[in-house]
């Protein structure tokens, strides 16, 4: 158990010249009375390799914040009730009252009392990545599957800022809260936006943004019995290997008036997905009640091929959410069974969503397709009241 640490209001500095948790260990940070948000800083010059079981004893958001770098091993698990953050920043801001820096370690100042509001990258490690590769048990999910990867508390929130991201076989989870992805390249800052322990992340324009891989069947789930957010903010983005993004209502859950959340993409570079098993899915799961959530991309280029998809459709009772392209350069569908689509599945009940596409260029090709759909319950079954979505095309 860690304890100690400079307490600061309602906030827990802890230092590190070595951060480890080794493969098989357990560490957890004592979380006292009152305290809702822990900040870990490690000043030395090595890497933060997360092997084992890292935690919380209480309910504290916990942030780990390294400028070397932090990995993510097979067996990392996080037992963190609020939210985790994992960053390679420099330091993290706090208004107007100064901030908390791994790079130039000063005892934390007594006006640090507020929640944090920016993440400082200002001397970038270009060989500074996080990098997942956790599979382990994660307990179950909230239809009662197993869950594997890192989690934090449902409805909380998971932020990996970065430098570069790496997730290479990975896994994310979040359900019903909020998984953020995103970093710089070279100097600048990013917001940080807490409400309670719901963390957002706010990307100026003028930042040049790092990138960010999935592979070997990465997986990042947010599907839950409502809400559910997945944001990504890169300069190059791929999605590969089998990899997925999951939002959307979970198999058996939701009631009418549930709504799920947003998939957000933005790139300034290239978003690409690729391979038959690699999608962006948000879906209302079959026996679920309430509308799907949204996809969004945003980016220079787009590409979708070899089989890959974005799908927004309900199995269940409810409407199925939007697709909205909106590309400066081209969107390029490439192979047999790539595809965008919006459906009512047979035993689905409401409207399909719509697909929007802005762009300079459209090409679909060998097989690709952009596709609102109905599929019909059996001859047996009464019908329902069924609507399938509408495609639009702007290309300049």
């Amino acid at each position: 158990m860690i304890e100690g640490g400079a307490i600061r209001g309602v906030n827990l500095f802890q230092s590190f010249s070595e951060f480890n948790v080794g493969d098989g260990e357990r560490v957890y940070f004592a979380n006292p009375a009152g305290i809702e948000n822990i900040f870990s800083r490690v000043t030395g010059q090595n890497s933060s390799r997360i092997f084992g079981i890292l935690g919380v004893n209480g309910n504290a958001n916990l942030f780990l914040i390294n400028p070397n770098g932090i990995i993510f091993g097979q067996n990392a698990r996080l037992d963190v009730a609020g939210s985790f953050v994992a960053t390679t920043a420099n330091a993290i801001g706090f208004g107007q009252n100064g901030f908390f820096s791994a790079s130039s370690p000063q005892a934390p100042s007594p006006l640090l009392t507020v929640n944090p509001s920016v993440f400082l990258f200002n001397q970038i490690n270009q060989n500074a990545t996080i990098q997942n590769n956790s599979v382990a048990p994660a307990g179950r999910n909230p239809s009662g599957g197993d869950a594997f990867g890192l989690r934090v508390g449902d409805g909380k929130s998971l932020l990996l800022v970065g430098g570069n991201i790496l997730m290479d076989g990975g896994a994310l989870r979040a359900y019903s809260g909020r998984v953020e992805l995103g970093g710089l390249a070279a100097p600048g800052n990013i917001n940080l936006f807490v409400d309670g322990d719901n963390l957002r992340l706010g990307f100026p324009e003028n930042v040049t943004r790092a990138d960010i891989s999935l592979s070997d069947r990465a997986r990042v789930y947010v599907q839950a019995a409502g809400g559910g957010d997945i944001a990504i903010n890169a300069r190059n983005l791929e999605i590969l290997e089998g990899s997925e993004l999951s939002a959307g209502i979970g198999q058996g859950l939701g009631i009418p008036e549930t709504v799920a959340g947003d998939i957000t993409l933005n790139a300034t570079g290239e978003i690409k997905v690729a391979d038959s098993e690699s999608g962006i899915r948000n879906l209302v799961r079959e026996d679920s009640k309430g509308n799907g959530g949204n996809i969004f991309i945003d980016s220079g280029s787009f590409s979708l091929r070899d089989g890959a998809r974005l799908v927004t459709s309900t199995l269940g009772r409810g409407n199925a959410g939007n697709v909205t392209v909106t590309v400066k350069d081209a969107v390029s569908l490439l192979g047999g069974q790539t595809t965008i689509f919006s459906s009512v599945e047979a035993g689905g009940v409401g409207k399909g969503g719509n697909i929007n596409i802005n762009a300079a260029s459209l090409s679909l090709k060998d097989g690709a397709q952009l596709l609102t759909s109905i599929r019909e319950t059996s001859e047996n079954q009464p019908a329902e009241p069924k609507n399938a979505g509408d495609v639009s095309i702007r290309v300049k």
